[in-house]
């Protein structure tokens, strides 16, 4: 299923490119937050396969897949942004996956840009240490440590587990997913997919990154669409998912310093085309797909 609003050409790709990933029949949810340009109706009206699904307005990422994976039957579900085109047999080597990892919640591929860069897309969950280096480095600095050791670029790709795999695209458990209550509806974007694996790897389940399966992703749409907003709802949500791993009052200073920390990254974010980039890639992607080595960790 994808999360659309106002996906332009790039949706037709997507659905497309699902027919040379997986031999399996598949059912194509759109779950529509109020898209403008009549893009999902006409790819619905085109492709059997597809279905729309109006959330019945702009409601948010995690609360638009919530939606569209309501009625979801079997045992796994793809969520893919519409921006995402399948690289062959992807999908069907992320169900591989899976089958040898039957504790996995989530499954994610290689995320390849367009520009043949390899997306960081299995990283460790964000603590105060690393999140603090990251923010504050990465933009100038983006070989530095703390992102280093957040985002794992120094090492070969590899199947392994992770703290948590992109939103953009991954394989998910459905019995899992529902386990937990699927998505935390309070973040409109960015970090539900963060929170949604730390919940999941608290309830015992894990996070496998699949470099064997390859998707490319576009990206951005969002953000040059409008992106003062987007901005201001990343740190927003970046505050969210951080504050709430230390609740209570004697950590009632340390939210406070978080609240003014992001808030201050924010504004510069306004101005400062880097700082809003934030770090660059550091890796290509030219050792991924079939080949990649797999090894348990």
């Amino acid at each position: 299923m994808a999360v659309t609003y106002s996906p332009g050409e790039a949706l037709e790709g997507f659905v497309t490119s699902l027919a040379e990933a997986t031999t399996r029949p598949v059912e194509v949810v759109l779950a529509d937050n109020g898209s403008t340009d009549g893009v999902p109706e006409d790819v619905a009206a085109r492709h059997p396969q597809v279905r729309l699904l109006r959330t019945g307005g702009n409601v948010g990422y995690g609360a638009a897949v919530n939606a569209g994976l309501a009625g979801a039957a079997g045992r796994y579900a793809l969520v893919a942004n519409p921006d995402v085109r399948f690289e062959a047999g992807a999908v069907d080597e992320l169900l591989a996956v899976a089958a040898r990892w039957p504790r996995a919640a989530t499954v994610g591929p290689a995320i390849r840009t367009p520009e043949g860069e390899l997306y960081p897309s299995a990283r460790d969950l964000p603590r105060l240490s690393t999140g603090a280096g990251h923010a504050l480095l990465g933009w100038a600095w983006p070989g530095n440590p703390w992102t280093a050791r957040y985002r794992r670029e120094r090492e070969a790709p590899r199947e392994r587990t992770a703290g948590w795999l992109s939103g953009s695209c991954f394989l998910v458990d459905l019995e899992a997913f529902r386990a937990v209550g699927g998505f935390d509806p309070g973040y409109f974007m960015y970090f539900e997919d963060v929170d949604l694996a730390e919940r999941l790897g608290r309830a015992g389940y894990l996070h496998v990154y699949a470099p064997s399966a390859v998707v490319v992703h576009e990206g951005g749409h969002a953000t040059r669409r409008e992106p003062h907003r987007m901005q201001r709802v990343h740190h927003t949500s970046a505050l969210r998912y951080l504050a709430g791993q230390y609740p209570g009052r004697r950590n009632a200073p340390l939210r406070a310093a978080l609240r003014a920390g992001l808030g201050g990254r924010m504004l510069v974010s306004y101005v400062s085309g880097r700082v809003a980039a934030g770090a660059r890639f550091q890796r290509r992607a030219d050792d991924v797909g079939r080949r990649t080595r797999r090894t348990r960790t």
